[in-house]
C-alpha cells in the first residue's frame, strides 16, 4: 500500500472518530439536567396510585403519563408552585435551570424549554429527589423519583 493511501485511510479514520464523539457528546446533553443523584429513592410524599392516567400523541414516550390535580400534589410542592407562579425568589440555585428531556418521558420540546423547580422533601440534606418541571406553555409536571417517571400536574379553576 502506498503511503498515500496510507495517509488517506489514517485521515478518514480519525474523521470517522471525531464524527463518533460528536455524536456521542451530541446524545448525552440533548435529554434531562444532568444531575448526579438519578435514580435515587423517593422519600414520602409521592403522588398517590389513585391519579389517573393519560396518553399523548407528542414525544411518543409519554403514553400512559398519570395526571394529577394540584392538590394531590405534596404540601411543598404546592408551595413551589406559587414560588414559580409569582417568580421566586427560590430557595436553591438550581431552579428555574434548563431542564433538557433526556429521558424523553415528556413530549419532544426544542432545547431550553423545559425549567426544573426542587420540591423540598423534609428531612432531606440535600436538594432531595422530587421536582418540578415546567414548560414555556405553562404545563406542569410532578416527579418524586428523580425524573424516573412523571405526571402531570392540572391546574384546578
Amino acid at each position: 500500500m502506498s503511503r498515500t493511501w496510507r495517509t488517506r485511510l489514517q485521515l478518514i479514520a480519525g474523521l470517522a472518530l471525531i464524527v463518533l464523539a460528536a455524536w456521542i457528546v451530541w446524545s448525552g446533553t440533548s435529554g434531562t439536567s444532568g444531575t448526579s443523584d438519578a435514580g435515587r429513592p423517593s422519600e414520602g410524599g409521592g403522588v398517590p396510585p389513585s391519579s389517573s392516567s393519560t396518553t399523548s400523541g407528542e414525544g411518543g414516550a409519554a403514553t400512559g403519563r398519570r395526571t394529577i390535580t394540584e392538590s394531590e400534589l405534596p404540601p411543598e410542592g404546592r408551595e413551589t408552585l406559587a414560588l414559580i407562579r409569582t417568580g421566586g425568589p427560590f430557595p436553591y440555585d438550581r431552579d428555574g435551570a434548563t431542564f433538557f428531556n433526556r429521558e424523553r418521558l415528556l413530549p419532544h420540546q426544542p432545547r431550553g424549554y423545559y425549567a426544573e423547580y426542587t420540591v423540598p422533601t423534609p428531612g432531606e440534606d440535600d436538594r432531595g429527589a422530587r421536582r418540578l418541571v415546567v414548560g414555556e406553555a405553562g404545563e406542569v409536571y410532578y416527579t418524586d423519583d428523580h425524573y424516573s417517571s412523571f405526571a402531570a400536574v392540572q391546574e384546578e379553576r
